[in-house]
């Protein structure tokens, strides 16, 4: 429409945030727990195989990813939480900004929200 800001014709700032852990059971409880605390609106979880450097050695692993979408007011909150409900004592942190639209932008700020 005319006018409209693109945010008012119905975008949606979101944050995409990605972390991992050692494995399905730890990734279903944490995503779990977030939900519950309304600090995500949704958890993806895939099956990854992580190659890094860790205490000088290589290491190879297989983990879970976890894929969190929140909103930008609930990134630090979210940090805390994910920190202190972890497996692991240095939890990968990783985020950026995204868009969404329509019916799911919609969906994502109703579940952060409660409303």
């Amino acid at each position: 429409m005319p006018g409209m800001t693109k945010r008012e014709e119905g975008e949606q700032a979101l944050v995409l945030v990605l972390t991992t852990e050692a494995s399905r059971e730890q990734a279903e409880a944490l995503a779990l727990a977030l939900l519950e605390r309304r600090l995500v609106a949704c958890v993806s979880l895939l099956p990854v195989q992580s190659h890094y450097r860790w205490q000088g050695k290589l290491e190879t692993a297989q983990e879970v990813q976890l894929l969190l979408k929140t909103g930008a007011d609930l990134l630090e909150e979210l940090r805390v939480a994910l920190v202190a409900l972890h497996s692991y004592d240095t939890p990968e942190w990783i985020h950026w900004r995204a868009t969404t639209a329509g019916a799911y932008g919609a969906w994502c700020r109703e579940q952060l929200t409660g409303g």
